[in-house]
């Protein structure tokens, strides 16, 4: 099926992006977020769909994150909020495959950088197999932004951009959340759940303990206009955070994928493929351990960050 080019337009929305100022709510925040996912959405779809620069489902992934973050900053005020988070949530798990399989090809090449040719050749030998995961990922991509579904996504995503902010349950008029406090819940939640690991924690830990400071993150770049300059100290601080954790999760997926792509050969691999193999499995070990050893530190300076937003 081929759907034709759409425009915010054609979404409904209006022809300038909905803006929202310092003094606004976190109702007006959250809408004016959702409209700018909604049309990066619109904007990245076509040059996914051609597929010759990886940015854009790059692009369409973190814009189905911020979206989905926008919506549990102040859920309550959203008509059917979870009901287009669970799309969201189909739309970025259609879109992950293809963007974490480029991550893998581009991040393994780099490392394989200083390789000799002949073992740059036996790289290629290696990742043969996840190129062709890759292939498959994309046409599977392909029918998701091709479907009737992801069309439904768009409008939906575009309607609560535009929707009057619901009351509380009890209440007569929407309550006014103060922008600030949209960081409040994804922070708190990020300090318990980092409280609660060991001293050694498992690699799932934390990659869930990174999907927690990505939230605030997100929570913290839409907030950006309560207080410029502290926010942009929380972002930053998030960032490198995340950028920590996602290194190491990046690192614990790379090795595993190695193994499989070596076991994937069966008993006719070559000398040259096990060597390169090794290396790389060796430098990804490294930087797990270098992570392992920073991210702690820079938790603690997200947690001052935030906690100078918040007044705390």
């Amino acid at each position: 099926m081929t759907t034709a080019l759409m425009s915010p337009v054609d979404l409904g929305l209006p022809e300038e992006p909905l803006t929202a100022a310092a003094k606004d709510t976190a109702a007006a925040h959250v809408r004016a977020r959702l409209d700018e996912q909604a049309r990066t959405l619109v904007e990245n779809t076509e040059g996914a769909r051609v597929g010759t620069d990886i940015e854009h489902v790059h692009q369409l992934r973190v814009s189905v994150r911020r979206a989905r973050a926008a919506l549990k900053a102040d859920p309550g005020s959203i008509p059917d909020a979870d009901a287009l988070n669970a799309e969201l949530k189909w739309l970025g798990s259609s879109l992950g495959a293809v963007r974490d399989l480029d991550v893998q090809l581009e991040h393994m090449r780099a490392q394989a950088e200083s390789f000799d040719d002949d073992e740059k050749a036996a790289v290629e030998q290696l990742l043969a197999g996840l190129l062709a995961d890759r292939r498959a990922a994309r046409r599977r991509m392909l029918a998701t932004l091709r479907s009737k579904r992801y069309q439904a996504v768009l409008h939906t995503l575009a309607a609560a951009a535009l929707s009057t902010p619901l009351p509380a349950e009890g209440d007569d008029e929407p309550k006014d959340v103060p922008l600030v406090d949209v960081i409040r819940k994804p922070h708190k939640k990020l300090m318990k759940d980092a409280e609660a690991l060991g001293e050694d924690p498992p690699d799932d830990d934390l990659h869930a303990l990174r999907v927690r400071g990505k939230r605030l993150r997100y929570a913290a770049e839409m907030a950006a206009a309560a207080s410029k300059k502290k926010i942009k100290v929380l972002v930053q601080t998030t960032k490198e955070f995340q950028d920590i954790l996602g290194d190491h999760q990046d690192a614990c997926v790379a090795e595993d994928t190695i193994r499989r792509l070596l076991a994937d050969f069966g008993d006719g691999i070559a000398v040259d493929v096990v060597f390169v193999a090794g290396r790389l499995v060796e430098r990804e070990r490294a930087r797990k351990a270098d992570r392992r050893a920073r991210w702690r530190d820079a938790l603690a300076e997200v947690d001052e960050a935030a906690k100078a937003v918040l007044g705390d």
